[in-house]
């Protein structure tokens, strides 16, 4: 049987990158679009050490329509996994219309072309942020999609909309995978999240802060109306969220979607303070961690925590990985990391 072929957009960012690892120790072909905006050409490097296969790469963004229809016309592309947008949603508040023309646009070109070239199959990288702050937790997929408190939020809403549409009127066959936040680190220790300009995630914040052992970090706002007033999340290792987008693609290239558009919760059902991250992060290290809290931030909900039971139930997906393995993977990363040259 010919291997299948999966081009992953954005695939040398933080999961787009887990993702194509788990897919090459699994025999895909793997096709990478990434304009490398929000990561790092040197991650290549790493994938091929990891897995000692290496992805076909093309740095371009999928504005430029013509270049995704070159790489359309010289591979027989059979599912695409879409994760190439803009994802920050503080700056999103800031810059709206960066993420409404990247994201959208981006998305528009790739459904476009899959429709010209009778590619079907799409996983779609989509956010617990279409829940917006949720009536009722654990967060279920029945609840409604609610008017988002950030553009980035509302580019994911308008994008699960698009491809609803397009599966109903193309003929699209699509998984929409609704996470909730990605932390942790590859176990090799040799690929982790390694975000551009100013770090703003809680978990490279609080290792690097450890690896440094400089300043303080930020806590935005304490007076939440949760255990202890800081922002509550769930934290869903980045392996077990790659591995949920392999459940998708062999969901989809089977046929055993019952819907053709369908959208999941990958969480890890628990949720977690600010605070309550930073005490792990101090077990782990054995170092205390000194923070200055500030005003919350826009866009920010208090808390959201993640009902897995139709991942389980539907996708057979459930989180392996405990708070602790993806502290200690963080903290693996980012002693790892500091030691090169990029």
């Amino acid at each position: 049987m010919d291997k299948k072929t999966v081009l992953v957009t954005g695939g040398l960012g933080y999961i787009g990158s887990h993702t194509v690892i788990e897919l090459l120790d699994l025999g895909y072909e793997v096709l990478i679009i990434d304009d490398l905006s929000n990561s790092n050409i040197e991650i290549l490097t790493q994938i091929e050490l990891i897995t000692t296969k290496a992805p076909t790469f093309y740095n371009f963004t999928l504005l430029n329509k013509l270049k995704l229809i070159e790489v359309f016309e010289k591979h027989k592309i059979d599912s695409v996994i879409h994760f190439a947008a803009h994802l920050l949603v503080d700056e999103s508040v800031e810059n709206p219309l960066k993420y409404y023309t990247n994201n959208i646009v981006s998305l528009l070109n790739l459904l476009d072309v899959m429709k010209s070239f009778n590619v079907f199959n799409l996983v779609f990288s989509s956010s617990c942020t279409v829940y917006g702050e949720p009536l009722k937790l654990p967060v279920s997929e029945t609840e409604n999609i609610k008017k988002s408190s950030s553009p980035y939020g509302t580019t994911k809403i308008m994008g699960e909309t698009i491809i609803k549409d397009s599966c109903k009127a193309y003929g699209f066959s699509c998984i929409a995978l609704r996470y909730f936040n990605p932390v942790g680190a590859h176990s090799t220790g040799f690929l982790g999240e390694l975000p551009k300009g100013q770090v703003k995630h809680l978990f490279p914040v609080i290792s690097k802060y450890i690896s440094n052992e400089a300043n303080t970090i930020t806590i935005f706002g304490n007076d939440y109306d949760t255990i202890d007033g800081t922002a509550i999340r769930d934290y869903v290792h980045v392996v077990d969220l790659a591995k949920a987008h392999i459940l998708g693609i062999n969901r989809l290239s089977q046929e055993q979607n019952e819907k053709n558009f369908e959208f999941f919760n990958i969480g890890s059902g628990s949720g977690f303070s600010v605070l309550e991250i930073i005490k792990a992060f101090e077990r782990a290290s054995g170092k205390e961690i000194k923070y200055d809290i500030k005003n919350r931030r826009d866009g920010d909900v208090s808390k959201i925590w993640a009902d897995t039971t139709k991942a389980k139930k539907v996708l057979n997906w459930e989180a392996k990985y405990t708070l602790d393995n993806m502290v200690k993977s963080s903290l693996d990363w980012e002693a790892y990391h500091s030691t090169l040259n990029w």
